[in-house]
């Protein structure tokens, strides 16, 4: 019910009840459960972990600290019998410096001092144990090169401040706008895993650099092509990656989610507050 010892669980002995049981992920709290309650610059600094919602920011940064220091360094490192302590500590480091970027396994080795082999097994404990997902590129039908790496997400924004030791830094525009990503893919996520199971997400990006940050399919069809940005005015040129999307499925929908006060619509592109967007995935979805 916990998550406690998810792997174990999984690669282990236990019986799982096959065919009387029901799965269900618990995830951090959507801005929807947390009501008026929600504040977005908390949300980035510190995350909605359940726990933190009563807590002042003292309170919460402690607890975050006592997290990462004592379940991820510890209890991950003894779940996955790891041996080398440093090396997993190291690639922790660099894994949530890198936190939604695309899962460079080779540059991972390099920067943690340990075999690519080595990375590629701790990232499997990262995503066995709920603690990170991989969000898959889309490349089915494209003529211009797709990336192939996924990219690698911690769960919880404030999980991946407290491993970098950030949880008291204050947000400038360049971090805020990384952050705000981070968390807008997760919590799109989280509503689709509650919402409409049968949907899924991915990210678009060619070997050019032309980028989209998700889109999600459903019943074998693209639904809808999203563009996420931590601003409140949205000019042309935040609309490139859409237009070079565009090219290859002019039928699907486009859209960029950002801190805008207001719905408005760009070259045929429609920006909408990053809320509204969570409250009204399902316009696109059946």
């Amino acid at each position: 019910m916990t998550g406690s010892s998810a792997r174990k669980l999984r690669r282990g002995q236990a019986n799982l009840l096959a065919g009387r049981a029901i799965t269900r992920r618990l995830h951090p709290l959507t801005a929807a459960e947390m009501g008026p309650a929600f504040d977005l610059e908390r949300a980035l600094r510190l995350g909605t972990l359940p726990p933190l919602l009563h807590l002042d920011d003292t309170q919460a940064t402690d607890l975050l600290r006592s997290y990462a220091d004592t379940y991820l360094r510890e209890e991950i490192q003894a779940e996955a019998l790891v041996r080398n302590l440093g090396g997993f500590a190291r690639f922790l480091d660099v894994v949530a410096a890198q936190d939604g970027e695309l899962l460079n396994v080779s540059a991972i080795a390099r920067d943690a001092a340990v075999a690519s082999r080595t990375v590629q097994e701790y990232v499997q404990v990262l995503v066995d144990t709920l603690v990170a997902f991989r969000l898959e590129p889309w490349t089915r039908g494209i003529r211009s090169r797709p990336v192939r790496h996924p990219k690698l997400y911690l769960f919880d924004t404030g999980v991946g401040n407290a491993l970098r030791a950030r949880l008291g830094a204050a947000l400038t525009p360049a971090n805020r706008g990384r952050l705000f990503e981070r968390w807008l893919v997760s919590e799109i996520l989280r509503l689709l895993d509650y919402g409409f199971p049968e949907a899924r997400a991915y990210f678009w990006r060619t070997n050019h650099g032309a980028e989209v940050d998700l889109l999600i399919e459903q019943h074998g069809r693209l639904r809808v092509a999203i563009e996420l940005k931590c601003r409140d005015h949205i000019s042309g040129a935040d609309l490139s990656g859409l237009r070079s999307f565009a090219k290859g499925w002019p039928d699907v929908p486009l859209v960029v989610a950002c801190t805008a006060p207001r719905r408005s619509t760009l070259h045929g592109v429609a920006v909408l507050p990053w809320a509204e967007l969570l409250s009204g995935l399902g316009e696109w979805l059946a």
